[in-house]
């Protein structure tokens, strides 16, 4: 294909497009209709699953810098600890929440942009657009007041729940607004908190979040009930500290808020994230409960998923039909944080009085239960997301059990490098799929695949079973796995993959 793909919408999810598939050598085009990215902290943290998506791309290392690590959770019913959750049961390179405010996820994903040559272009607007089939035809407004017809091969909407591409589609977007108000402000607090975690309050009279910044500054979330009058009047630090005094541990003041906000929680979802050659991203395919922080993170990764798809497509190396995959892998994800979500939220604003008992007991006793420990982290960080289900998750005699079909691949050191890569992870930065053959000889791959996979071997390693070989995709999933004496499988499996590029 000739035709750059153009991508609305320059938050992190549009961003993230960008960096990989430009990163992968597709053209394309970056539009935003705002004049500069945001300047408000928004969404938070950065998961571990998302690091390692960042870590494919090569650059990782400029988050963790700039970001904070939180290494736990604590669960605090009238000033006792019902559960402490501990990221360092994380099984994976960043065994921590990161902590980076929206404004420089942006700033970094647009600087690492820029490395490559790719700038967002501003103050252009999307208009409309026409799917002619073999191509799109969209019409662009610029600050002056001009529009442009522009040609591409396809459009990843990636903005936003206000999404102009998803009306532009007329994609119902099924869901409901929940009945209670809400409040958020970052201020900075004075008194006993800990700057390393997150500290969720459960009080008669409804919940209270304090995600960590940076030093003395947090973020401070609390259910308020439905007012006509308080939906519509400003928050104030009157209003934050009396929360605190409520319902926070004891000696906490609030002073110097950077930002106070009150919003509603919408619970909403598209059911096809594909409508021929336009695809939604990010909230122009689902929002939900801020619970869990997982809303930018599934979006990040809603681009990851689909970036490698349609650089192997654009470049000719595989068939069209690899994009059917994208809709149902990435809406069940979407299904399952929305109910994840959900469910977290509406556990967390319980008001019946017996059902606060009943709930503050069985998150006291399933606390020390060590296998729930370790469930509640990976879903936690999104360590447990899965294709097992997709299309492109194929079963196979023999099969490894660890990881397993659909699941995630962990990063593991290459004995037998493909390309000089020395682990995993360098070969998924390729956009290739991986053949890792593991305690045992390194595949030998007939030239007709090699464009889009490389065959390396590994030593024993105790994320994976020895004389097994493993087909990954580039965003690091299972997609089957082998005895190392039934290879065949996995080239034709890859054959059928590249047939009719």
């Amino acid at each position: 294909m000739t035709e750059p793909v153009l991508i609305v919408g320059a938050g992190p999810v549009g961003l993230t497009m960008a960096l990989a598939l430009k990163r992968w050598g597709v053209d394309l085009r970056i539009i935003d209709k705002t004049a500069a990215r945001t300047g408000k902290s928004k969404a938070l943290v950065l998961w571990p699953r998302t690091l390692e998506m960042l870590d494919i791309q090569g650059c990782v290392q400029s988050f963790v810098d700039a970001g904070m690590k939180a290494v736990g959770a604590r669960i605090f019913a009238q000033q006792n600890v019902l559960m402490h959750i501990r990221l360092d049961r994380v099984r994976g390179a960043y065994p921590y929440a990161l902590m980076v405010p929206q404004s420089d996820t942006e700033r970094l994903l647009e600087e690492q942009l820029a490395l490559i040559g790719v700038h967002v272009e501003r103050r252009v607007e999307l208009i409309s657009f026409v799917d002619n089939g073999d191509g799109i035809t969209a019409v662009l407004r610029h600050a002056d007041g001009h529009d442009e017809t522009v040609n591409s091969s396809y459009l990843a909407g990636c903005d936003g729940a206000h999404s102009t591409t998803r009306h532009a589609l007329a994609a119902p977007f099924e869901g409901d607004t929940l009945p209670s108000g809400w409040m958020l402000a970052d201020v900075e607090l004075d008194g006993k908190m800990s700057q390393d975690e997150l500290t969720i309050c459960w009080t008669p009279d409804g919940v209270l979040l304090f995600v960590p910044i940076k030093g003395a500054r947090f973020r401070v979330i609390a259910d308020v009930g439905l007012s006509p009058v308080a939906d519509e009047s400003p928050l104030t630090l009157e209003e934050v500290q009396a929360l605190l005094d409520l319902r926070g541990l004891p000696g906490l003041r609030a002073h110097d808020p950077v930002w106070m906000s009150r919003f509603r929680i919408n619970e909403r979802k598209v059911k096809d994230y594909r409508q021929g050659r336009v695809f939604l991203c990010g909230d122009a395919a689902h929002v939900h409960s801020p619970a869990g922080g997982q809303g930018m993170n599934t979006g990040m990764q809603d681009s990851f998923n689909l970036a490698w798809k349609l650089a192997m497509v654009w470049h000719g190396q595989a068939s069209p039909a690899l994009l059917d995959t994208y809709s149902p892998e990435r809406s069940a994800v979407g299904d399952q944080v929305l109910r994840n979500a959900g469910i977290l939220t509406k556990v967390a604003i319980l008001r019946n009085p017996i059902l606060q008992r009943m709930r503050n007991l069985a998150v006291s006793a399933l606390g020390r239960v060590p296998r729930v420990r370790q469930r509640m982290v990976d879903q936690l960080t999104e360590m447990d997301l899965h294709y097992r289900n997709s299309p492109l998750t194929l079963t196979s005699q023999g099969a490894a059990r660890r990881p397993s079909l659909g699941e995630r691949a962990p990063d593991i050191p290459l004995s037998v490098g493909g390309g000089g890569a020395s682990r995993l992870h360098e070969i998924l930065a390729t956009g290739k799929f991986a053949v890792l053959s593991v305690a045992a000889a390194a595949v030998t791959l007939p030239d007709a695949v090699q464009f889009i996979s490389t065959a390396a071997g590994a030593a024993t390693d105790q994320n994976y079973e020895a004389g097994h070989v493993y087909l990954i995709r580039p965003d690091a999933y299972v997609v089957m796995s082998t005895k190392s004496d039934n290879t065949a499988a996995i080239i034709s499996v890859l054959e059928r993959i590249a047939a009719g590029a």
